[in-house]
This record gives structure tokens, C-alpha cells and sequence, in this order.
């Protein structure tokens, strides 16, 4: 009688430590809407300091990095070089908000985020600018970071 007990436990532990990894994963999806949405508050926050560097650590620091605008730029460095020249100056920056954002989980490790931007500037500086965007986040030892952004203005 005791090897079924035994056979017993053994099922059922195997079973819980199936289940823990699982479950480890739930939490850490239940977590991220909040950390990718972080990552979009320090980007606004860098953007609005003038701080462009800063505000590309939200970017996965690499060549398969995807920008989509007017044109597509692929790798860290050129979209890095597009927004140096496209936001030369602090005023050409102005002052960045992000609205409407919604963050869909496509799994534990990857996400949608859509919203809007709005770009507060003077006339001289090319005026205000505003426009819709969708980012696909992938969670990264580093954290979460865009892998492909796609921006277009109104």
C-alpha cells in the first residue's frame, strides 16, 4: 500500500513543478502592460529633456531594429542617426506626449502597443506635429524593448 501513496506524491509533484513554470510566466505577463508602459514614460520623459540618446534606450539595440515612417530605416544606429537629424535641436523637438496607449500581450515575451503623439512646437520650429503609432515590444535580458516602430503623422 505504500507505492501508491508513493506513485501518488510523485504524480502530483511532477504535475505542480509542470505547472510553475506557467505560472511564473502569468506573472510575468501580468507585469509587463505596466513595464512596456514605463518604457514610453522614460521615453517621453528623455524626449522632453532633449535627451534623444536616453530616449533610444527603449529601442533594442540592434540591426533587425525596424523604424517605419516615411521611409524605413533597419538597425539601432540609423534610426539613431534619423532622429539626430530629423530633431536637430531642442526646439525642432518641442515638448512629446503619448496618448491612447494600449498594450496587447501576444504571449509572455512579445507585445502590440498602439497610441497616439502629439509634438508640441513653435511655428518656427516646424510647428506642432501629431500622429498614430504601433510598436511591437519584445521582452529582452535587458528588458522590454521596441524591435519594430511604425509612425505616421496626420
Amino acid at each position: 500500500m505504500r507505492f501508491p501513496r508513493l506513485a501518488a506524491l510523485l504524480a502530483c509533484l511532477s504535475l505542480c513543478a509542470a505547472a510553475a513554470p506557467a505560472q511564473t510566466a502569468a506573472v510575468h505577463t501580468s507585469n509587463a502592460p505596466a513595464a512596456i508602459r514605463q518604457v514610453l514614460a522614460d521615453q517621453q520623459s528623455a524626449w522632453n529633456r532633449g535627451d534623444i540618446t536616453t530616449f533610444m534606450r527603449g529601442y533594442d539595440n540592434s540591426p533587425q531594429t525596424t523604424f517605419i515612417g516615411k521611409t524605413i530605416a533597419y538597425g539601432y544606429q540609423p534610426i539613431l542617426a534619423r532622429y539626430k537629424k530629423a530633431y536637430a535641436t531642442r526646439a525642432a523637438m518641442g515638448t512629446l506626449t503619448f496618448s491612447g496607449v494600449t498594450v496587447k500581450m501576444l504571449g509572455a515575451n512579445y507585445a502590440v502597443v498602439t497610441g497616439r503623439y502629439h509634438l508640441a512646437r513653435s511655428a518656427s520650429a516646424g510647428g506642432d506635429a501629431s500622429g498614430i503609432y504601433s510598436l511591437i515590444f519584445a521582452r529582452k535580458p535587458a528588458g522590454w524593448r521596441i524591435i519594430l516602430d511604425h509612425t505616421s503623422s496626420n
